[in-house]
């Protein structure tokens, strides 16, 4: 009984300590960025059945009214694990949440946020690109989460989409929805907070990993959405992937990168180089993000078919 005792007191100990990561796992970490805002900061690694799909960047704002979800996660117990963080700052219901664009881990949790009565708000494009690919998305995280971990998850989408832009108000907290352009998703969208003068900006900005310039991406058009987010000269950018940052730091790895690559393989097409000797663009000065050795060569690839038809 005595050491029972003792293991409950170090239970609760810990649970003082750090509740938020023995309440939603160790996967996902929340932060402060402002009063009343929040980050949810999700692995850099794949998907996995201990992450449920969560291998992203999440964010909310709490209003008086409620709350304003930045993406609802990869899948039914994700959401959930977004909840439990969500409902340890607040006890205050998600009210809506907006899916930044059509990757699995932004909008697959819809349906538990639905149950409990928020609206989602999504990019008509965005929609779009969702139910082209849901069925491809469920069946790569049955694959990388397993079934348990996908259990209850059922494609749901929007509520209400947009198609340049939508004002959002709830309880005092004015938000605006910003779509400037295929990036990397058709619907990638970014949440710009002009109280506090930071923006939420999906998979547009990525920190300490690789952008993934993949078959669903515009690399040409990505840095265009990224222009735009950064003419809003935002305080805090809440990335898609990674911790929340500067603007100058986000810069240096998405916007740097996606100019790297665009000039490297425009410079290699102009040398008579064909698509299947693309890896042989130097991509060193990358190396230290993560996923490089996974992504480099196919983002080149993927810039090189797409300079094709522009």
């Amino acid at each position: 009984m005595k050491l029972m005792r003792y293991f409950i007191l170090l239970f609760m100990a810990a649970l003082l300590l750090n509740p938020c990561s023995l309440i939603a796992g160790e996967s996902l970490t929340l932060q402060k960025v402002a009063p009343d805002v929040y980050a949810i900061v999700g692995g850099l690694d794949n998907r996995t059945p201990e992450n449920l799909g969560n291998n992203a960047t999440f964010g909310f704002v709490v209003s008086s009214d409620g709350v304003v979800l930045i993406d609802s996660g990869a899948s039914w117990k994700g959401a959930e694990r977004i909840a439990a963080l969500v409902r340890s700052v607040t006890g205050k219901p998600v009210t809506h949440v907006v899916n930044t664009g059509g990757q699995d881990h932004r909008w697959l949790g819809n349906g538990y946020f639905k149950s409990h009565g928020a609206k989602i708000i999504a990019h008509e494009e965005a929609v779009k690109d969702q139910k082209a690919r849901a069925s491809e998305q469920l069946s790569m995280l049955q694959n990388l989460v397993g079934a348990e971990g996908m259990r209850g998850t059922e494609p749901l989408f929007a509520d209400e989409t947009f198609s340049d832009e939508l004002r959002l108000t709830v309880g005092g907290q004015t938000l605006v929805i910003q779509h400037r352009g295929w990036a990397h998703t058709p619907g990638d969208s970014f949440v710009w907070l002009p109280s506090e003068k930071i923006v939420f900006s999906g998979d547009i900005v990525y920190m300490e990993r690789l952008p993934g310039v993949l078959e669903h991406s515009r690399s040409k058009s990505w840095l265009e959405a990224f222009d735009a987010l950064a003419a809003l000269h935002p305080r805090i950018v809440v990335p898609g992937h990674g911790h929340p940052a500067t603007l100058e730091k986000a810069s240096d790895v998405t916007r740097r990168y996606l100019s790297f690559i665009r000039k490297a393989v425009a410079d290699y097409r102009a040398s008579g180089g064909e698509a299947t000797g693309i890896r042989s663009i130097d991509q060193t000065m990358f190396r230290s993000l993560g996923n490089f050795d996974a992504l480099s060569g196919r983002n080149a690839l993927q810039v090189y078919n797409e300079m094709e038809w522009e």
